[in-house]
């Protein structure tokens, strides 16, 4: 058995409103078929894949990596976290009822993540409660930041805590709008800015003492966790000869970070066998992060060209971790 736990989807949903008011939801839809494309606003554009939005040809997708079921999230850009209230708390609804359709359709193949309305609270809780009992969702994507805003903030604690008492995951992805200094060339917004966006958030819930506050709370990173398994003996000597980092925790930053759960799209194998060592098997899940350009063709091949790992281990990232994930 072969889990995809990081396949993006943008349901019909979204587009249909999108195209219905682009005013409203801040972004339009261009171009006819295969040169359909979305683009928002806040300045960002992508093509819209027919695997965005359509079961078949995700499914086609998932036949031709060897991939049995997928776990459907949202695009980070559905995210809205730019929106007021009524107009965040309408599109993730729409959105999160999209992926209960798409799931609907091929309940054997498919699962369900949904996405919450960070920026507003007591809504993002309201809106995780209704996919868990609407939808039986065992997981939701978030950003790693809302609109600069880090995650280690006391105002989204409430939304943390109530995700950690449902034992539901909770999958952080790079969500940022526009060129940072430094990254406008070479499409270093995406090769250098989504995994330093996760390392920023990462750093900062360890030292924050955030995860302390909640032991229990399953979060997971994509991207191989961006830069920190890879620099985590750096933070580890800034906690040892820093006094600012042990401010507010006392916790090894190895430790904090076994605590967290990791994709697949590394896309170097050697760096994913560094990884399954580092964690363990039991933290790391198969990944695509299909079906954007940046995501991994042939994630079986990547696992598989690993160094070091056992039939176990390999068992354990196809499919073991996103069993116990999903409760399944």
């Amino acid at each position: 058995m072969n889990i995809d736990f990081h396949s993006h989807v943008i349901p019909q949903t979204f587009v249909s409103a999108i195209e219905a008011d682009p005013v409203r939801i801040a972004a339009r839809i261009e171009g006819q078929d295969a040169t359909r494309r979305v683009v928002h606003d806040q300045g960002y554009v992508y093509p819209l894949f027919p695997e965005f939005i359509d079961v078949g040809a995700k499914l086609a997708a998932m036949d031709r990596k060897g991939i049995d079921i997928s776990v459907l999230s949202p695009a980070p850009p559905t995210f809205t976290y730019w929106a007021d209230r009524d107009v965040a708390v309408d599109v993730n609804r729409l959105v999160n009822d999209g992926v209960a359709g798409m799931v609907a359709a091929r309940p054997d193949r498919l699962r369900g993540m949904g996405i919450v309305p960070m920026q507003h609270p007591d809504a993002a809780v309201e809106e995780l409660e209704r996919i868990v009992k609407l939808y039986g969702f065992r997981a939701i994507e978030i950003g790693t930041g809302i609109e600069g805003a880090k995650l280690s903030e006391p105002r989204f604690r409430p939304l943390l805590r109530r995700a950690q008492d449902l034992g539901v995951f909770v999958f952080a992805h790079p969500y940022y709008v526009g060129n940072k200094s430094g990254l406008e060339d070479y499409y270093l917004t995406n090769l250098i800015g989504n995994p330093l966006e996760t390392a920023l958030m990462v750093a900062d819930l360890m030292f924050s003492g955030t995860l302390d506050e909640l032991p229990d709370l399953k979060i997971g990173l994509a991207h191989g966790g961006g830069f920190v398994p890879y620099q985590i003996g750096r933070l580890v000597h800034g906690h040892k000869v820093r006094g600012e980092t042990r401010a507010k925790s006392a916790s090894s930053p190895l430790d904090l970070l076994r605590r967290f759960y990791f994709d697949s799209v590394v896309f170097e194998p050697q760096a994913l066998g560094f990884l399954v060592d580092l964690v363990g098997a039991e933290r790391v899940f198969l990944g695509t992060d299909a079906p954007f350009d940046m995501g991994d063709e042939t994630p079986l091949q990547t696992l598989a060209d690993a160094p070091g790992l056992t039939a176990a281990q390999r068992a354990q990232v196809t499919a073991g971790t996103a069993r116990a994930l999903l409760q399944e």
